[in-house]
């Protein structure tokens, strides 16, 4: 049994949830913006509106089988990060450390000097936005979890931290093991 597919959601107020069992897909609208998923046939969701609850289970007629579980787990997980998104969003913080390397915003663009002879400019995809203070730190945010995510981990890309002279974008929170450089006159 999936412990994460049992617990059921919970809808906060302000939170629209409508839901198409034929073509097996929910969509969700609140503050934030509106997203949609479809979810795989091993697996049914009901909405109860009385309670505000989201349930998840085993479709009926499909074997209980280890990828119906995970499938199980995965999607009422990813129903659950929907809601929290379009409530609440998701945010990821990175920083760059090097001398003289920074980020500039121009538009939808990240516009990155991090010791490259050019810039490098990165798009932001839709429904995702950051802010960038005092050049070194960026902030994306955006209703989807995945997309902030992939987009955090794009930009990290571009240059990841080295463990020699701790350079590099990184994540807020992320700790950086140094290593000791070539010892000379032993």
């Amino acid at each position: 049994m999936s412990r994460i597919g049992k617990q059921s959601i919970t809808i906060p107020s302000g939170v629209e949830v409508k839901l198409n069992a034929n073509d097996r897909s929910i969509n969700v609208k609140g503050p934030k913006g509106n997203l949609s998923f479809g979810w795989r046939s091993e697996v049914s969701v009901k909405h109860n509106e009385e309670d505000k609850q989201i349930c998840c289970a085993i479709a009926d007629g499909t074997d209980e089988n280890r990828v119906a579980r995970a499938l199980w787990g995965t999607t009422r997980s990813c129903i659950n990060n929907m809601v929290e998104g379009v409530s609440k969003g998701f945010t990821k913080k990175l920083k760059i450390v090097g001398v003289g390397w920074n980020a500039k915003a121009q538009g939808q663009t990240i516009v990155l000097s991090i010791g490259y002879c050019h810039t490098v400019d990165i798009i932001a995809p839709d429904g995702v936005t950051f802010e960038i203070e005092k050049g070194t730190a960026v902030t994306i945010t955006g209703a989807d979890k995945q997309a902030v995510g992939q987009f955090a981990a794009l930009v990290r890309s571009k240059r990841k931290p080295e463990p020699y002279n701790g350079k590099g974008i990184m994540y807020h929170d992320e700790i950086i093991i140094r290593k000791a450089g070539k010892a000379f006159g032993v």
